[in-house]
C-alpha cells in the first residue's frame, strides 16, 4: 500500500518517528492482521457446510458428486510468491517484475572509419528555349534547320542539347494583355489596334487556348482561356469608350498578376500585350516586375507599343498629368524601352507601329513566330541550385561550325536574326 503525504499514519508521527520506526509499526501491524485472518480462515473450514436448496430439475450424478465434494479455491499467492507486502484483507498479490531487457549500448559520437560516407545525388533540371530563326529584311521564318545548327551558350560556357523539335502545328497557350484606360486621345488608337486583335483571333486554330485581360487601375479578365473563339469576339467587343473606367495605366502590377496566374499552368505561354508602355499607379515597381519576368517559365512576350503612333498623332501631351498637360520625351523613350525590354528578355518581339495600318501585319508575323519555333532543351552544366540569373546565347551556325549561309528563291545571300530569351532563374534549392 503507497502512503501519500497526505496519510494519517505520517501526518501524526512523521516529526518523531525515523524511517526505520515507520518500517517496525507497518510491519507489526501486517502480523496482526495476517494472524486475525488465519484464525477467521481456520473457523470458517470447521463450521457446517450448508446444503443449498435443490433445483427443480434433477441434476445428474456427476453433478451432485461435484456439489458434494467442492474442489478448494485456489488461494491468492503468499507474499514471497507474489513478490509484495500482505495487508489486513489478507495477501496482497503483486505481478513480478519482468526482467529488463539490458540497454543497448551507447553509440558513438564520431562515426568510425569503417562506416561508409553518405553521397547524394542532385538531379539538374531541364532548361527549355523557344528560339526563333528569321531573316532580317522580311522576318521571314528560316526552316528546315537542325540539331547541329545551333550552340547553346550558358554564361559562355556550350551546352549539351539533348532535345531538339519545331512547334510545327502545337497548340499555343496565349493571353492576349490589353491597355483600355479613361483616355479619350488614346480610343482612336485603341479601338484599331482591338480590330486587330479580331485578326489575330480568326488565326487561332479550334486546340488552341486564350484569354483576353484588360488593365487600367485594375485588372480585370474579359474571359478566362477558351477555345470558343465567339468568347474571344464578345471580350474584345466589351472594349469600348463608354465601358472605359479609371485613367490610370498600372502596367507593373498586370503583367505581373498575368505571369503569375501563368505559372500554373504547363507548357508554352504567350503574353501579347498592347500598350503604351507606361506606368502610373502600380505596387509593384519595374525591378519587381522585371525579376518576375526572368524567374518566368516557358512564357514569351510579344509587346506591340501604341506610343509610337500617338507622338505621331500630336496626342502625347493628353497623356500626361491633367494639372500640367506637361511630360517630357524621356518618359515615353522609357516607356518603348520598357516594353523592349520585356519581349528581349523572354525570347519574344516588340513592334512600335507608327500608323494604324500596321497592327494588321504584326498581328499575322506574331501567329507566325508562335507557329514556327525551335525548341531546345538542355541540362546545364552548373548543377548549381542558387537562385542565380544566368545568361545565355544562342547562336546559328553551318553543319561544320562556320557562318550559316541562307539565300532566298533568287539566290540572294539574307542576313538572319536568331530570337531567344537572354537568361533565366535558376531553381533555387529551398524551393
Amino acid at each position: 500500500m503507497k502512503h501519500s503525504l497526505k496519510h494519517p499514519l505520517y501526518s501524526h508521527f512523521g516529526n518523531r518517528l525515523s524511517a526505520a520506526g515507520v518500517l517496525a509499526l507497518i510491519l507489526a501491524f501486517s502480523a496482526i492482521a495476517w494472524g486475525q485472518s488465519s484464525s477467521q480462515t481456520s473457523q470458517s473450514q470447521s463450521a457446517p457446510q450448508q446444503t443449498q436448496p435443490p433445483s427443480q430439475s434433477q441434476s445428474s450424478p456427476q453433478q451432485s458428486q461435484q456439489q458434494q465434494n467442492p474442489q478448494p479455491k485456489q488461494q491468492p499467492a503468499t507474499s514471497g510468491e507474489a513478490g509484495g507486502p500482505t495487508g489486513d484483507v489478507g495477501p496482497i498479490a503483486l505481478p513480478k517484475k519482468k526482467d529488463e531487457e539490458a540497454p543497448p549500448p551507447p553509440r558513438p559520437k564520431t562515426a568510425p572509419s569503417q562506416t561508409p560516407t553518405f553521397s547524394m545525388s542532385v538531379d539538374v533540371p531541364l532548361v527549355t528555349l523557344d528560339v526563333s530563326v528569321l531573316t532580317k529584311d522580311n522576318h521571314q521564318f528560316v526552316p528546315n534547320l537542325k540539331r547541329d545548327n545551333f550552340k547553346v551558350f550558358e554564361d559562355g560556357v556550350e551546352q549539351n542539347i539533348s532535345q531538339f523539335g519545331q512547334t510545327g502545328e502545337a497548340p499555343i497557350t496565349a493571353v492576349l494583355l490589353v491597355e483600355f484606360a479613361n483616355n479619350r486621345y488614346l480610343w482612336d488608337v485603341m479601338i484599331d489596334s482591338l480590330k486587330a486583335s479580331y485578326t489575330f483571333a480568326q488565326s487561332l486554330k479550334k486546340d488552341d487556348w486564350i484569354a483576353v485581360v484588360a488593365y487600367d487601375l485594375r485588372t480585370s479578365i474579359l474571359t478566362d482561356f477558351t477555345q470558343d473563339k465567339r468568347q474571344v469576339y464578345a471580350a474584345l467587343g466589351q472594349l469600348r469608350p463608354q465601358t472605359a473606367g479609371f485613367s490610370e495605366t498600372n502596367l507593373f502590377d498586370a503583367l505581373y498578376d498575368t505571369i503569375d496566374r501563368l505559372q500554373g499552368i504547363d507548357g508554352r505561354k504567350y503574353i501579347i500585350l498592347v500598350s503604351t508602355g507606361r506606368d502610373t499607379f502600380s505596387k509593384m515597381n519595374l525591378d519587381k516586375t522585371l525579376a518576375k519576368i526572368k524567374s518566368a517559365k516557358d512564357i514569351t512576350i510579344y509587346s506591340i507599343g501604341l506610343g509610337t503612333a500617338l507622338r505621331y498623332m500630336g496626342y502625347t501631351r493628353y497623356m500626361c498629368p491633367e494639372a500640367t498637360l506637361q511630360c517630357s520625351e524621356i518618359e515615353f523613350l522609357q516607356a518603348d524601352n520598357q516594353l523592349d525590354t520585356f519581349a528581349r528578355l523572354t525570347g519574344g518581339r516588340s513592334y512600335h507601329p507608327k500608323f494604324d495600318g500596321e497592327f494588321p501585319e504584326i498581328f499575322g508575323d506574331i501567329a507566325a513566330d508562335i507557329r514556327n519555333e525551335y525548341i531546345l532543351a538542355y541540362r546545364p552544366t552548373n548543377p548549381k541550385m542558387d537562385g542565380s540569373y544566368r545568361k545565355l546565347q544562342v547562336r546559328v551556325v553551318a553543319p561544320g561550325g562556320g557562318p550559316l549561309t541562307v539565300k532566298n528563291e533568287k539566290g540572294k545571300d539574307l542576313k538572319i536574326e536568331v530570337v531567344s530569351r537572354e537568361g533565366y532563374t535558376a531553381k533555387h534549392q529551398v524551393d
